[in-house]
């Protein structure tokens, strides 16, 4: 168990420097990934900075991801959920509906009027706080696809066996620990309160106050 999500991006961090891994870029996914990536940019003495991407949870069981969306138009569906949990697609396209203004208030945050970093040619790694589920993180590794990354490593302190062989877009994953099942991130860690916006703008530099919901 980790003691908070700093503790777990150090942890993380000293694990990528002893596998020899030559990162240009650490991107955390928003909001609780970037406290875990910061600390291992750190420790990489790398650049930071984010991916945008939104689960979309399954009417009937939010918590559990029927597919997700990232930014520029990142869109990944899990069909095969989607079928065995009854849904539709018009429940998947509602649910993008939401979901997208929710991205796009968070860009316009978290970018200004700012372009993208560049990421044509670069090895990006990605980091969450914990992957539960295959396609956020593949919507992520996906995003830095499309800007042009030649390698792309997704990497978590914890994650689940069953989500790990099932990412998509990334070269590599990195994990310190894998569990058969992990329903709640949350259960991985002693200390792991909700990520607030101003957390997230303090460490990206000083952005327009918005709810991290």
């Amino acid at each position: 168990m980790f003691r908070d999500r700093r503790d777990a991006g150090r942890r993380l961090g000293r694990e990528l420097v002893s596998r020899g891994e030559q990162v240009s870029v650490v991107c955390g996914l928003l909001p609780g990934g970037v406290l875990v990536a910061a600390e291992v940019a750190d420790v990489l003495a790398v650049p930071l900075d984010v991916i945008v991407v939104r689960k979309l949870g399954l009417p009937a069981r939010p918590g559990m991801a029927m597919g997700a969306i990232g930014e520029d138009w990142v869109r990944l569906i899990d069909a095969a959920l989607l079928r065995r949990a009854g849904a539709t697609f018009g429940d998947f396209a509602a649910a993008e509906r939401r979901e997208r203004e929710v991205l796009d208030r968070w860009v316009e945050a978290v970018r200004g009027d700012h372009r993208p970093r560049d990421l044509i040619g670069q090895t990006v790694l990605i980091v969450d706080d914990g992957i539960t589920s295959w396609v956020t993180m593949s919507a992520a590794s996906l995003v830095a696809r499309k800007r042009g990354a030649a390698r792309v490593i997704a990497a978590a302190p914890v994650a689940s066996l069953m989500a790990v062989p099932r990412i998509t877009g990334a070269a590599q994953v990195v994990c310190l620990e894998q569990r058969p099942h992990v329903q709640a991130v949350s259960a991985c860690y002693r200390d792991f309160p909700q990520t607030t916006a101003s957390q997230v703008y303090a460490l990206l530099g000083d952005r327009p106050e918005l709810t991290a919901s």
